[in-house]
Formats: structure tokens, C-alpha cells, sequence
């Protein structure tokens, strides 16, 4: 007997999620044995994002039934039956987060569509629900609803049924009561990490290193480790007993941290870091009518006087965007199609220009701070390069600190850079949303 489920909850924090919309099918394999559709009362406000794509809201909800009055129909309607849902590790640790509340210990086997149409239809394009649907032929309607999407959900996995001749995968897949819920030492685990932007180090029973990752923010990305699905997540679920951390408050630091330690660790399950993370360069060239031009190239080296790019695309755009912002003539920009065109400047003023956009976004030759967010309040982290080199990393909370070179030798943690450094760097110092940037040997 299956039990086939949607949940639409209304968004949030870990664990602070409610079930706003519930829709469950008892199914007996050959055709539907009974029904519960409802709307409920999450006692909680719905995500703005998550209105906007279920078309809940949150006065549609004030006269729906709260939790506790339907619980016992779940309870009834899913008894001795196997849970399917597509992304079951989700609805099955939102459903058990509900009866916890309660005081209830709410356990079922569980069943994922996603895991069993990549082994029953690996060829497909996505394995979402919406894609999958429409790849197979599958009529849905109500998408993002809870009746809807448990309707398509059924009748993809009768699909499955039928595709699984062999009868075999069901079993493999089929999964313990506690999958998709966090086991008692995750659960420590979690709750033990901040949700703060760092470096989190993933370690197995030995204490070995198996995984480093950065974030945005620790508990959540753990947490994901932990309830996802994928041949890295099942790893990390099954061989990870203690995560240590280090926050930075800086995204680039925490990019920069992962890399090198990544590289210089070696953990077994993260991908060793690709040789270059750039495919082409860009940077000055002088041509025979003494104009200074800006030339993409594709290139496995980075010289200190270029800058990396991990794609033409992303090159294009960058002299797109400088084009603009310093009103570069034609022919500051190699193979720009008007490049035998000449704005009013001179030459000089030209090559000024170009040179700018070089000044700006490039590192080369510079002693410089590089300034970011910190830890806590009232406290800068940043980043020490001298003639172009990475030299380390710390925090500062004194502004007399930041000019001072020997001071910031001092308190920082050395951090060796090579071409990749070099690159993320100047990523970073690219967005909209940079770093700020202390030039300590200005040309006068």
C-alpha cells in the first residue's frame, strides 16, 4: 500500500516551516483507495517567494483547520502504508517536524520519485516533476498546489511500476523510516552550527578530513548535506560524525579559504580543484598605430598584467561593461568591428582610458587591502596584497590598522596565492557588489 503526498509549507528557517496546503492518496498499487485534500492553518506567516508561486496567502488560510484538528486523518490514511512523494527527504521531514510539535513520534517508510525515475529514466533532460511530466506526456494541471502536484506524482509513479520489470529497484530504494530526517547526531550537529557566511570541515568516525565547502550560510548548507539526494549527499549522510567550522563574515575569504585548504588538504570527497579556473585573459596590448587595446584571449596562464575570466561570455561582457563605464573609443577594444574608428580623444587620452579600467579592476604591482565584512559587528575582514601577491588574511576592528602594512603582517594568518587566487580576486573585484579596495602605495 502507498501513500502518495504533497506538501506546500509556507517556507522559512530550518524546522520553522509549516504545512499550509496537504494532499495525500492511498493507493494499492492498481488504483486509488481513499483521499485527503485540505487546506491548513500553519499558525505561521507563508514566505512572501512561496505565496507568489503556489498563490496561497495567508488570508485563504485564517478558517482552515490548524494541524492538530487533521493530524489524526494523516495518521489514519497513511497507516501501513510507504510514503511517495518527488523529493521525499522534504515532505516526509516537514510532516515529522508537524508531530513533533505534537509530542508524536510520526514514522513511515518513505519512497522518492526523483531517485527511482533516474534509475527507471536516466535519459531524461530533468528529473523536476514539472520537466518529467512534460517529457513523458504526463497531463498536469495546479502545478505548485498540493492536490496537483500529489496527482502528477501518482501518475508518475505508476509509470514507474510499470517501467520496473525486474521488480528490483523498488526494494533497493526503498528507504529506512529516518531517511530525510535528520538523525539524532545530525540533528546535534545542526543545531550546533551558526548561520553565518564561512568554511565548514566535514570529518568521518577516524577524525580524517572527507569534505571542506563554503557558504553563505553553515546550518543550512549542513543541513542540506544531510536531507538531500545525490552520490555526495548519501556519502556525507553516512560517514560524517563531527562538522567543525571557522567563520569569515567575507563571501571572498570564505572562497579563497576553501580553495587552498581544498587544495592543500585533499579531502576524499570534494572535487580536487581544476588546474586553472580561468579559460581566457584579458589585458593590455600595444598596437602598431600606438594605441593601448584590450584583447581577449584563451590562455591556461594568467600573467600578474592580465585578468581572468572563466569563460568568453563572461570576457565579452566585462568589455561590454567597461566600454561604458569609461567610455573606451573603438579602438581601446580589439576586434570591436568600428576599431578603425577614431572618437575625437587623442591618442594619449585613449590609452588613458584603458589603462583606468587596468588601474581599477586589475591587482597588478599593487599594495593593497582588501576590505570585506567581519565576524561580528564593528569588525572588517581583509585580505593583504603586495606587488599583485596574495599575502594573507585576518580581521581588524581599528581603522588606524587598515594603512599600516607591518600592523596587518602582524595579526594575519599567511595565505600563499597562485594563478587561481589571483582570479577569484579579481571575480570578486568585478561585481557590482565589490569589496572596497585601499590602494597603499597610490601613484602620486
Amino acid at each position: 500500500m502507498y501513500a502518495i503526498l504533497d506538501i506546500e509549507s509556507t517556507g522559512g528557517k530550518y524546522n520553522e516551516e509549516g504545512i499550509m496546503e496537504i494532499a495525500i492518496y492511498r493507493f494499492d498499487g492498481h488504483q486509488i483507495v481513499d483521499q485527503f485534500i485540505c487546506l491548513i492553518n500553519p499558525e505561521r506567516e507563508i514566505q512572501p517567494f512561496v505565496s507568489k508561486l503556489t498563490g496561497i496567502n495567508n488570508a485563504m488560510l485564517r478558517s482552515a483547520p490548524k494541524f492538530h484538528e487533521v493530524a489524526k486523518r494523516i495518521v489514519e490514511i497513511t497507516e501501513g502504508a510507504v510514503i511517495v512523494a518527488h523529493n521525499a527527504q522534504f515532505d516526509y521531514r516537514i510532516l515529522r517536524t508537524e508531530y513533533r510539535r505534537l509530542g508524536y513520534d510520526y514514522q513511515r517508510k518513505t519512497l522518492c520519485t526523483v531517485d527511482l525515475s533516474k534509475q527507471l529514466i536516466p535519459e531524461a533532460e530533468s528529473h523536476s516533476l514539472g520537466k518529467l511530466a512534460r517529457s513523458l506526456g504526463i497531463a498536469t494541471s495546479d502545478r505548485h498546489r498540493a492536490n496537483g502536484d500529489a496527482l502528477a506524482t501518482l501518475k508518475l509513479f505508476k509509470l514507474l511500476l510499470s517501467k520496473d520489470t525486474d521488480k528490483k529497484i523498488i526494494t533497493e530504494v526503498m528507504r529506512e523510516e529516518t531517511h530525510g530526517e535528520l538523525s539524532p547526531n545530525q540533528l546535534d550537529i545542526v543545531l550546533n552550527l551558526p548561520s553565518e557566511t564561512g568554511v565548514y570541515y566535514m570529518y568521518d568516525k577516524d577524525g580524517d578530513l572527507i569534505f571542506i565547502g563554503k557558504t553563505k550560510n553553515i546550518k543550512k548548507r549542513v543541513n542540506q548535506h544531510f536531507t538531500n539526494v545525490g552520490s555526495l549527499a548519501r556519502k556525507l549522510q553516512k560517514d560524517t560524525k563531527k562538522v567543525a567550522y571557522e567563520t569569515t563574515g567575507s563571501e571572498l575569504l570564505a572562497v579563497l579559504k576553501e580553495y587552498l585548504e581544498t587544495f592543500k588538504n585533499k579531502p576524499k570527497y570534494n572535487n580536487n580543484p581544476r588546474k586553472k579556473l580561468f579559460s581566457h585573459i584579458i589585458g593590455p596590448e600595444q598596437n602598431d598605430s600606438g594605441y593601448i587595446t584590450l584583447k581577449i584571449e584563451k590562455s591556461k596562464s594568467l600573467r600578474i598584467d592580465k585578468m581572468g575570466f572563466n569563460g568568453l561570455v563572461s570576457a565579452k561582457s566585462f568589455l561590454e561593461k567597461v566600454r561604458s563605464e569609461f567610455e573606451l573609443c573603438p579602438c581601446s577594444i580589439e576586434g570591436d568591428k568600428n576599431q578603425g574608428a577614431h572618437d575625437k580623444d587623442t591618442v594619449e587620452e585613449c590609452n588613458a582610458k584603458t589603462l583606468s579600467v587596468m588601474e581599477k579592476y586589475s591587482t597588478y604591482a599593487k599594495d593593497m587591502v582588501i576590505l570585506d565584512r567581519g565576524r561580528e559587528t564593528g569588525e572588517r575582514s581583509f585580505i593583504l596584497i603586495k606587488s599583485g601577491v596574495v599575502q594573507g588574511y585576518g580581521h581588524v576592528e581599528l581603522n588606524y590598522q587598515i594603512n599600516n602594512i607591518p600592523i596587518l603582517e602582524s595579526i594575519m594568518t599567511p595565505m600563499s596565492g597562485d594563478e587561481n587566487v589571483t582570479f577569484i580576486i579579481q571575480s570578486f573585484l568585478r561585481k557590482n557588489n565589490a569589496p572596497k579596495t585601499i590602494v597603499l602605495n597610490p601613484k602620486p
